[in-house]
């Protein structure tokens, strides 16, 4: 996917945030703390960092500045609603920054925190996968909670094997 202007990249990841947003809210207030394993993000966590992330490096990068992420604790949002809330205004700020983004904004190069060069239309496709492989993660964590998950495009691969032709 080659970003050619912001506008279309925007209605894009708009219906990407729109399919995560549905599976965090499947979030049991009760488990926003929860890992299957002590070390690894909890779902709040998740939400966290996709958040943080999207706002303080890919944001940041974006306008040629450099990352200001400093994680994704508890610290940043403490419960359900306030990590939700948070989620939601990362997200709306870092629109706000992408819509003033030019074509030739997108197609400068700007530095990574790694200090790599990339263009800036690559980055903002870099944010889309990474918030696609969170997303697949909180999937995983509400599946090991029993938690019934929503198909991502309206069928389950078993409806989908049970209508195909064999």
């Amino acid at each position: 996917m080659t970003i050619h202007n912001i506008e279309s990249f925007l209605e894009y990841y708009e219906r990407v945030r729109e399919r995560t947003r549905k599976v965090v809210v499947l979030i049991p207030p009760e488990h926003m703390e929860w890992t299957y394993r002590e070390g690894k993000f909890t779902l709040g966590d998740l939400v966290r960092h996709m958040a943080a992330i999207e706002r303080w490096l890919y944001a940041e990068n974006a306008e040629g500045r450099p990352s200001k992420y400093a994680g994704c604790g508890p610290e940043l949002a403490k419960d359900y609603e306030s990590t939700l809330a948070y989620f939601d205004e990362m997200h709306r700020q870092s629109v706000l920054i992408f819509q003033k983004m030019t074509s030739e904004m997108l197609q400068a190069k700007i530095q990574t925190p790694a200090g790599l060069p990339i263009t800036c239309w690559k980055w903002l496709r870099a944010l889309v996968e990474h918030e696609i492989h969170h997303r697949g993660q909180i999937y995983l964590y509400l599946n090991m909670l029993g938690v019934k998950t929503p198909p991502l495009y309206g069928l389950t691969a078993e409806e989908v094997e049970a209508l195909s032709n064999k």
